[in-house]
C-alpha cells in the first residue's frame, strides 16, 4: 500500500493521543492501553506492511527497541516512566513511530535531502542549546547528536532517519513535558548531566531502526534455510 502524509499524520495523532491517555491511566487503564497498542499494530503490520521484509524490519524495530528500553529504563534507570514500570504499550509504539516516519520518507521522497537536513539541523541545533542555555546541561544528549549526524549525512535510508528523529523528538518533549517519563539529572554510574529530554535520545530509535533494516534480511535467509532443510528430511516411515 502506497503511503501518504495522512497516515503519518494518523499515526502521530494516535501516539499524542496514548500519551495523553497514559497521563491519567491507572495500572490496570494502563494494561487496557498496551493492549490497544498492541491491536493497533497488529492492524498495522496487515495494512501498511507489503511484503516479509517490511514485516521483519518492523517486528526488528519493536524487538531491539525493547532490548533498549529494559536496559535503559529498568535495569539502568536512565529515565523512569511515571509507575516506575515498562507500560505494555510502549513496545508496539516503537513499531507506530517507524511506521509514521516511513510513511512521512515514503510520502516526502522527493524531498529526502531537504527533510534531513532539516532534521540535521535541529538536532545539532538541539545538541548546542543543551550545552550552553537550557536549564539542565545536557551533556549525554549531545554526545549521540554526532551519531545521528553521521547517519543523516552518509545513509542511503538518511529520508526515513531524518523523519523519525522529528517523530520522536516532538514526542520526547511532549511526553516528558506530561511526565509520561522522566530523564535522569546525571547518567546513573557515570555522573554525566542529561536533558529532559536530552538532545541525542533519537540517535538511540535510529539505532534500533539501522539494526532492524541490517539484520531483517538475514533473519529471512536464515528462517528460509531452516524451513527448506526441514523440507527435505526424509520422513520416517511406520514399521
Amino acid at each position: 500500500m502506497a503511503r501518504t502524509p495522512v497516515q503519518g499524520l494518523v499515526g502521530a495523532g494516535f501516539l499524542a493521543g496514548l500519551l495523553a491517555a497514559d497521563h491519567f491511566a491507572s495500572f490496570h487503564e494502563q494494561l487496557a492501553l498496551g493492549a490497544l497498542t498492541w491491536a493497533v499494530l497488529a492492524l498495522s503490520l496487515r495494512l501498511l506492511c507489503s511484503t516479509t521484509i517490511q514485516r521483519a524490519q518492523l517486528i526488528g524495530v519493536v524487538c531491539y527497541a525493547t532490548i533498549g528500553e529494559v536496559t535503559g529504563s529498568i535495569l539502568w534507570g536512565v529515565y523512569r516512566y511515571r509507575l516506575h514500570n515498562l507500560p505494555l504499550f510502549v513496545p508496539p509504539a516503537h513499531g507506530i513511530v517507524y511506521l509514521t516516519g516511513l510513511s512521512f520518507a515514503t510520502a516526502l521522497r522527493r524531498h529526502a535531502r531537504a527533510l534531513a537536513a532539516v532534521a540535521a539541523a535541529a538536532a545539532a541545533t538541539w545538541g548546542l542549546l543543551g550545552l550552553t542555555v537550557l536549564p539542565r546541561r545536557d551533556v549525554a544528549g549531545a554526545v549521540g547528536v554526532p551519531l545521528l549526524l553521521v547517519f543523516l549525512w552518509r545513509s542511503r535510508n538518511r529520508a526515513v532517519y531524518a523523519s523519525v528523529f522529528l517523530v520522536v523528538a516532538a514526542l520526547e518533549l511532549y511526553g516528558t513535558a506530561l511526565g509520561t517519563w522522566r530523564w535522569a539529572p546525571t547518567l546513573p554510574g557515570l555522573g554525566i548531566p542529561d536533558g529532559n529530554p536530552p538532545s541525542g535520545v533519537a540517535s538511540g530509535y535510529v539505532w534500533f531502526d539501522v539494526m532492524a533494516l541490517l539484520s531483517a534480511p538475514f533473519i529471512l535467509r536464515a528462517l528460509r534455510t531452516r524451513s527448506a532443510a526441514a523440507r527435505t528430511l526424509p520422513r520416517s516411515t511406520p514399521a
